[in-house]
């Protein structure tokens, strides 16, 4: 199973999740201190929050497919670099709370994608972000802040 993932900086994380707990209907998957997640099924979407800028905006900070297996990054991988984009790769990196493999991306207004699979839970965030330019020179990471 795959699913869209959507992964917003937020300025009140606990205000944030009480609006999509409401308007999903559910309860977070995973909430940890500056950062929570729903993994819903209707509609299949994984929305990430993080906490950002006390006061400030909602932002986009990334979006991503979600995939089952190592396997389906390594072939999304493969189906990129053959369609002639730019990518980044990184594997077991922990990013939200959990260690993931990946594949970064930019669409054409230079908003970052990934496609990743997570391998287990982790005790931090991480510490990285979306890479601004695809590449190998890039630096990568995870949940900007």
């Amino acid at each position: 199973m795959s699913r869209a993932q959507l992964a917003l900086n937020v300025p009140d994380l606990d205000a944030s999740v009480a609006f999509y707990s409401r308007l999903f209907g559910a309860e977070p998957a995973k909430l940890r201190p500056g950062y929570a997640n729903f993994a819903l099924t209707e509609p299949p979407l994984k929305l990430v929050l993080i906490q950002g800028e006390p006061g400030g905006e909602t932002r986009l900070d990334h979006l991503g497919v979600e995939v089952a297996t190592t396997d389906e990054v390594a072939a999304a991988t493969t189906r990129l670099k053959e369609a002639g984009l730019a990518t980044f790769e990184e594997n077991d990196t922990s990013c939200c709370y959990a260690l993931q493999d990946k594949v970064w991306v930019h669409g054409p207004g230079r908003e970052p994608w990934e496609v990743y699979v997570v391998k287990a839970d982790a005790d931090s965030m991480g510490a990285g972000h979306a890479p601004q330019e695809p590449g190998p020179a890039a630096e990568g990471g995870c949940c900007a802040a």
